[in-house]
């Protein structure tokens, strides 16, 4: 129980890697907001849960949609110690191909949504005794891969945001760290495995397999937990090393 007490919410809750940390900070004892575009949940979990987990939607694009999700969950838990801005989209194909549209989406909802979940969460972050703050990146952040570079430059863009957020917001208690899956078997990672492209990417993992969801919430609870104190503006790559 070592999240025990405190308030949890995690953006793109509702499925994928979000949803497994929701479900790990639920086991460690976390009150959880689980944030999503969509208008109603995808978890049966939330129906039935002893109430202490909640949805909320919202539109990480809009910053007011991310206002009301925060004010919504301090209302129902009573104040917020952890975000973990875990939404993001993808869309791959050539620079060449590549539609303008679908490079605004992903900037809007990868990068632009990490900066409007940390901006609305730091007025109440600022009463927490431990305020924490996870932003989501990939092993793609740091690795060009042909074919992404949408992607690939919003990751990028959140590390460097986390390490100048973490700058800023140290002396008031916050710590900002950035969790950096690599292939993993669950949401985008699962939908890689199981593409044309994967005999590309399959070489390159030296541990021989992609990693586990559950190998990934540990570390995403790591982060979150009094363990993590002292670990701020770091990138943790969650990869089992990566030949790239």
């Amino acid at each position: 129980m070592r999240l025990k007490g405190r308030v949890a919410i995690i953006t793109g809750g509702t499925k994928g890697l979000g949803r497994r940390i929701a479900e790990a900070y639920l086991a460690g004892g976390a009150n959880v907001v689980v944030g999503s575009r969509g208008k109603e949940p995808a978890w049966p979990v939330i129906d039935t849960d002893g109430g202490n987990v909640a949805f909320l939607a919202v539109d990480v694009r809009e910053l007011e949609s991310v206002n009301e999700m925060i004010t919504g969950a301090v209302e129902r838990f009573g104040g917020l110690d952890i975000i973990v801005a875990n939404a993001g989209v993808t869309y791959p194909g050539p620079v060449s191909d590549l539609e303008p549209d679908q490079w605004h989406e992903t900037v809007a909802t990868n990068l632009t949504g990490t900066f409007h979940c940390v901006r609305a969460a730091i007025p109440y972050l600022r009463h927490s005794t431990a305020g924490r703050i996870i932003t989501m990146s990939s092993a793609l952040g740091s690795r060009a891969a042909a074919g992404a570079s949408a992607y690939c430059a919003t990751k990028a863009g959140i590390e460097m945001f986390t390490k100048v957020a973490a700058v800023e917001l140290a002396a008031e208690g916050i710590t900002v760290n950035c969790l950096c899956p690599g292939v993993i078997d669950e949401g985008m990672g699962k939908r890689l495995k199981n593409s044309p492209v994967w005999e590309k990417f399959a070489p390159k993992l030296a541990s021989g397999r992609l990693g586990r969801a559950d190998e990934l919430a540990d570390a995403a609870i790591f982060l979150a937990s009094d363990e993590s104190s002292y670990i701020n503006g770091h990138v943790l790559e969650v990869n089992g090393g990566l030949v790239w």
